[in-house]
């Protein structure tokens, strides 16, 4: 499981010209499973996200977490983190987890991770507009054990 996670003062997502999830300050996160992935690695991401100190303090040192601040948290289903580039030009997807799976274990991700902050989602398989205000900018990649 991966996650590219970025810090925003805001940030929504659209389908089909409709809003379907928005935050203020918090942290936007792209979510791709990977081939082999499991509903075992949810708590663990979901814990890591709320946790990871990414906003700062008042001495400006990244001390705080989205769980601190009382940040949202925008989950953004994307099957193209798994995508490999190592031959050719073009993205290799092999190693992304079936849709079929995947679908559910995203929307499990997103009850797990509202046990911690509140989750705002895009719509798995849906072609999402998103925009967002990236605050730093601060962009990490969170990989699961």
């Amino acid at each position: 499981m991966k996650a590219v996670v970025c810090r925003v003062n805001r940030a929504a997502v659209r389908v089909e010209d409709q809003v379907v999830g928005e935050i203020a300050r918090g942290l936007l996160a792209y979510i791709g499973f990977i081939d082999g992935d499991d509903a075992s690695k949810l708590p663990w991401m979901a814990n890591k996200l709320a946790s990871l100190r990414l906003f700062p303090d008042d001495d400006g040192k990244m001390n705080r977490s989205t769980r601190d601040i009382g940040g949202g948290l925008l989950l953004i289903p994307n099957f193209t983190l798994a995508g490999q580039t190592r031959k050719g030009n073009r993205p290799s997807f092999t190693e992304a987890l079936d849709p079929t799976l995947a679908g559910p274990l995203f929307d499990q991700f997103a009850a797990a991770c509202s046990e911690f902050v509140p989750v705002a989602t895009g719509i798995f398989g849906a072609h999402m507009i998103i925009d967002s205000q990236c605050d730093g900018p601060i962009t990490v990649i969170v990989e699961s054990p």
